[in-house]
């Protein structure tokens, strides 16, 4: 390799999971997080002879040529204030936070003039295999040398590369995660809320309940700042998140009060913007449905109204978003989402069983009641940039679920990689 030391500030997953697949590739890798961390990081890595862990961000931006920040994205203006001027003379400097504006402010403000800065984001979670999984580069000050450099270390992820500014970034993962994330969260809130383990309940298994239930647990399996930077520090991903809680309340509304031709007018005016003509073939079927189950598959399917769904494409129908527009760089729960919400809405049958459900069958009327309150709820605490009160509410539903996350992030993985082939 070339005489080239890549330094990773904040050894969270995510920078667990670069210093580990760098220092594979051959490249030398400095790495710290907190000073209490260093001596649980040195035994950690003692088997990675290409990874030194050090004290702090100071002696690894002095000491390397590449510097990623891999911290947290509310943290990120201060953490670079920390150690941004001490970097090497010459560096090239970037970030994976999910919120680059901030980011690239924060690089602009504390690292000095002769160093250069090209950002990324791996499009994924760090229990993703990033084989195949969107990686943005952001050339924001730097030669084409350096971003070709740059290219080479992360060439190692085997991830597929797209460029970006800063700006297409976050609009893109706004579009593309913002209300991914708030679906799940509610779900999983109004879940927790009714003491209920879906999979163990026979009207929330087999089909769209696997999805459901699956990519629920796998948002909560990972930290809670991994979704909190990007819903509270984004403009754009405030406003849809926002509008998912009016969607879902409107829409609510309308079944409560059995307002049945306002309702499905609403529905397929909204699904004839999002899909248009349909002509394209559809991201999952039913065999994918059916194979990714965490309980017993029943021999009849119950009907459900789909609320989730129904105010997904609502939202984007409001917003102006077509979610095909940024396939090239989704995430895994985004793809398998819309995948779900183009099997319902391109079935006539199942899309008018959910209309008529939704008017007329009860079942699920406590369960859709405790998510309109979840979708409300997260709206309001990001609205307010309240972390804290993020951070609680994400650590008191995970816990709850905590003892099915090993065998849902097995599942979302093989889940993941069934969509991988299909786009």
């Amino acid at each position: 390799m070339e005489n080239i030391t890549v330094g990773i500030i904040g050894m969270g997953d995510m920078g667990k999971m670069y210093a580990r697949r760098i220092g594979a590739a051959g490249w030398r890798v400095n790495a710290c997080d907190k000073p209490e961390k260093y001596d649980s990081l040195n035994d950690e890595f003692a088997d990675s002879s290409n990874v030194q862990i050090f004290h702090d961000g100071r002696l690894v931006s002095r000491s390397s040529d590449v510097i990623l920040y891999s911290v947290e994205a509310e943290a990120i203006g201060r953490i670079v204030s920390q150690y941004g001027p001490s970097t090497k003379q010459g560096a090239i400097v970037g970030g994976q936070t999910s919120c680059k504006e901030i980011e690239i402010a924060a690089f602009e403000a504390y690292l000095p003039e002769d160093v250069q800065i090209i950002s990324c984001h791996s499009l994924h979670g760090p229990k993703v295999d990033p084989k195949g999984q969107p990686l943005a580069l952001i050339k924001h000050r730097a030669s084409q040398q350096s971003l070709a450099l740059v290219e080479k270390i992360l060439s190692c992820l085997n991830s597929n590369v797209v460029y970006l500014t800063a700006q297409q970034h976050d609009q893109i993962t706004a579009d593309t995660q913002a209300v991914t994330h708030a679906a799940f969260l509610s779900m999983g809130t109004a879940w927790c809320s009714n003491n209920q383990f879906p999979w163990e309940i026979s009207r929330y298994v087999g089909g769209i309940e696997n999805i459901k239930c699956n990519l629920m647990l796998r948002i909560y399996s990972n930290k809670w700042h991994v979704y909190a930077g990007l819903a509270i520090l984004n403009a754009e991903a405030k406003k849809q998140i926002r509008q998912y809680a009016e969607s879902v309340t409107e829409l609510f509304k309308l079944m409560l009060g059995g307002h049945r031709e306002e309702l499905e007018k609403r529905i397929k005016t909204a699904g004839a913007a999002v899909f248009g003509s349909g002509q394209k073939d559809l991201l999952l079927r039913d065999e994918v449905l059916d194979r990714f189950s965490l309980g017993k598959v029943p021999k009849e399917r119950t009907p459900n109204n789909h609320l989730s769904l129904l105010a997904m494409v609502d939202c984007w129908w409001k917003l102006g978003i077509v979610p095909y527009d940024h396939m090239i760089c989704s995430t895994p729960p985004f793809r398998l989402w819309l995948g779900v919400t183009e099997y319902l809405f391109r079935k006539p049958q199942l899309l008018e069983e959910v209309i008529s459900t939704a008017i007329d069958d009860n079942t699920f009327r406590s369960d859709d009641l405790e998510f309109t309150f979840a979708a409300r709820g997260w709206s309001d605490c990001v609205s307010f940039g309240d972390f804290a009160s993020y951070q609680d509410r994400f650590e008191r539903i995970s816990k709850y679920f905590e003892p099915r996350f090993p065998e849902a992030t097995r599942i979302g993985n093989e889940m993941t990689s069934v969509i991988l082939e299909k786009t």
